[in-house]
């Protein structure tokens, strides 16, 4: 069974910076495309970044220059790195894997004040 835990949310003021992490279980990071969504208050879920089994990474344009996708294939884990955070990227951020069925994990709320 596939689990995915994230972690590393939290509030930060416009600017600053956050590392989310996405720990899995029950599946290999290295093998899969993994993915951050993101859903502000009263929004739909929206695709943030994506990173290949090949390591090619994809982002949306409304986080390129400042966000930057990784993973760790020891650590079984995937991070985003949110630099010069700004209002509108407030909301719960999702990590996904796809491995032919995609599996969710929980979310972290990131809150970025002005």
């Amino acid at each position: 069974q596939v689990h995915l835990v994230e972690s590393g949310g939290g509030l930060v003021q416009a600017g600053g910076s956050l590392r989310l992490s996405c720990a899995a279980s029950g599946a290999d990071v290295s093998n899969n495309t993994m993915e951050w969504y993101r859903q502000a208050p009263g929004n739909q879920r929206d695709w943030v970044a994506a990173i290949s089994s090949s390591g090619s990474t994809y982002y949306t344009n409304a986080v390129k220059g400042r966000f930057t996708i990784s993973r760790d294939n020891a650590k079984n884990t995937v991070y985003l790195q949110m630099n010069s955070l700004k209002v509108v990227d407030t909301a719960v951020y999702y990590c996904l894997i796809d491995s032919g069925r995609r599996y969710w994990g929980q979310g972290t709320q990131v809150t970025v004040s002005s």
